[in-house]
């Protein structure tokens, strides 16, 4: 019987930020979601941890980059009912 305790499901890894929000932002490059860039996201599995850490440690300054960008759900319809 396989135990689902052993080392390979106790990795100690850099979660990926990904929310599922993968939309990118034409003009910066950045995913609306979590603020990598497609190379960030494509070479993740593939990144060091301390690749990772220096990568998730840039992320908050992104976030303004594409802020107010996204016109859809919620806040789109407030927009438009506002105008």
């Amino acid at each position: 019987m396989n135990d689902m305790k052993g080392d390979v499901w106790m990795r100690d890894e850099v979660e990926s930020p990904c929310v599922k929000l993968c939309v990118m932002h034409p003009a910066e490059g950045l995913c609306m979601g979590c603020y990598r860039t497609l190379a960030e996201i494509g070479g993740w599995s593939g990144m060091s941890p301390e690749a990772r850490r220096a990568v998730m440690s840039e992320l908050p300054a992104r976030a303004p980059r594409v802020a107010g960008a996204r016109r859809g759900g919620h806040e789109g319809r407030v927009r438009r009912r506002d105008q």
